[in-house]
């Protein structure tokens, strides 16, 4: 879990009561949040060491490998990839992936992360993960290549790309996504969907997907998809969906009650930000339980009844980045939904 920047100093200009207050509500959450308006930190040797990357994954790709994904964390030089207490791999900061090799079959493992920083400190170890690799097999027969291949730009950062089915004698085990020449994400070999995030708005790209059996004998690469992300993002592809505000009374005072979908991505979404009146208001950093499906988080909005509130969220990236607001909704205190 990444630990959220300690706020800066606000300025002396006094702050609406909702946001003074948000505090002891932040500290009741079985999450991790920062209430306040600043960011913190100013790097280097006189920052703190970078945090725990997140999102962090494990997900076997044959009988001897294991395919290990984060988050991005900011201003990072490198990540050093664990096996139980010894480092099997260091990767540079601009990947979030990398596939560990030379393993046992029909063995679990644990993995973690850390991120290093240009002064060599090591920020703390990720959650631990776990995966098994599956039984050695004699299999001298590749899988065939993955069928219909096609993608779609999602924003000006992200592409989706799907497929049909391989088969195999055996069994598929994993999916591997190439950007070229060089492989960018691997899925389970029960998925044929994949979204690749990081790229660059006004780019044409060209993704070939391959199957991947236990044996780690390796099909030809599926149909060449070929995308151009557009120049300029709406936001929308990355931006957490069927956001939904509401108020409620409890102790004398009122509270503000959100719940939305995670937007789709490579990668685990563990950070959000909360948009209060167009300024930011609250960051919530998640820690091994990050939501799937639904997220929810409430906050005190004051003992005033009919105050009119906007509210909007964010979501930070697994490449690091923002994405795309939600749609802005407003509740008023004492209102309900």
């Amino acid at each position: 879990m990444r630990d959220v920047p300690v706020p800066a100093t606000p300025s002396p200009a006094p702050l609406p009561p909702v946001l003074r207050r948000c505090a002891p509500l932040c500290a009741s959450l079985a999450l991790v949040a920062s209430c306040g308006w600043g960011t913190g930190g100013d790097g280097g040797q006189n920052g703190p060491p970078p945090g725990a990357p997140t999102g962090v994954t494990a997900e076997a790709g044959s009988a001897t490998t294991v395919h290990v994904m984060w988050n991005a964390v900011d201003g990072v030089e490198a990540y050093e990839v664990y096996r139980g207490g010894a480092m099997v791999e260091e990767v540079p900061a601009a990947d979030r992936m990398v596939d560990v090799t030379r393993l046992a079959p029909s063995t679990a493992y644990a993995f973690t992360v850390r991120a290093r920083d240009a002064d060599g400190r090591l920020g703390p170890p990720s959650r631990e993960v776990r995966a098994t690799t599956p039984a050695a097999v004699t299999d001298d027969s590749a899988p065939t290549r993955p069928g219909d291949t096609r993608g779609r730009a999602v924003g000006s950062r992200a592409v989706r790309l799907t497929w049909s089915a391989a088969t195999d004698d055996r069994a598929v085990a994993s999916y591997d996504v190439y950007q070229g020449e060089t492989k960018v994400h691997s899925v389970g070999g029960g998925q044929t969907a994949a979204v690749v995030t990081g790229l660059r708005p006004g780019t044409r790209y060209s993704f070939t997907v391959r199957a991947r059996d236990a044996a780690d004998n390796v099909s030809p690469a599926g149909a060449v998809v070929r995308l151009t992300t557009p120049g300029s993002d709406d936001g929308r592809a990355t931006a957490p969906e069927a956001l939904r505000a509401s108020s409620r009374h409890a102790d004398g005072a009122h509270y503000i009650d959100l719940t939305w979908t995670p937007p789709r991505t490579d990668g685990v979404v563990t950070e959000y930000q909360i948009h209060l009146d167009g300024r930011p208001a609250t960051s919530l950093v998640y820690g091994d339980e990050a939501p799937r499906d639904r997220a929810e988080y409430s906050f005190y909005a004051g003992r005033e009844t009919g105050v009119t509130h906007r509210v909007r969220v964010r979501a930070r990236l697994p490449d690091g980045t923002w994405g795309g607001f939600s749609a802005e909704r407003e509740v008023t205190t004492g209102a309900g939904g």
